[in-house]
């Protein structure tokens, strides 16, 4: 199984104080595919969570750390709570600024939440998978 998650947790003013030329700034409802060349130049993508309810920029993330290889800053920003951040972990951000009176310790913990994960996410595929392939191999 994989170890736990990192992912840099950052409030409003921790954001404010990392601003860096290089920053690329994609609505929700933004095809990753259409902006490949501005995010492979970036040093940081900015992916928005207008709404704890709407989590689109989950499947972008996905999208822009396996099919287009950004090695980047990738960041959630937005209506970001820490119920999120393990899955904004898994399906490939870097950063998450959490929404202004959220609890970054309450974020750490989640992230420590569980040991390990037998469903895969944007690092590889799951050990069940893994294990399968080694056996057919053998």
């Amino acid at each position: 199984m994989k170890s736990r998650l990192e992912l840099k947790l950052l409030d409003r003013a921790e954001h404010d104080a990392e601003r860096c030329d290089g920053v690329v700034t994609l609505p929700n409802d933004a095809d990753p595919f259409e902006h490949a060349e501005s995010i492979l130049a970036a040093q940081r993508v900015e992916l928005d969570f207008p709404q704890f309810t709407d989590g689109r920029a989950f499947s972008q993330a996905y999208l822009i750390r396996r099919r287009l290889g950004f090695k980047g800053d990738l960041r959630a920003c937005g209506d970001v709570l820490p119920d999120q951040v393990l899955q904004i972990a898994r399906t490939g951000f870097s950063s998450a600024l959490l929404q202004d009176g959220a609890s970054l310790d309450e974020a750490r913990a989640q992230l420590k939440r569980f040991a390990g994960f037998y469903q895969g996410d944007v690092t590889g595929d799951a050990p069940f998978q893994s294990v399968v392939r080694e056996q057919h191999d053998a």
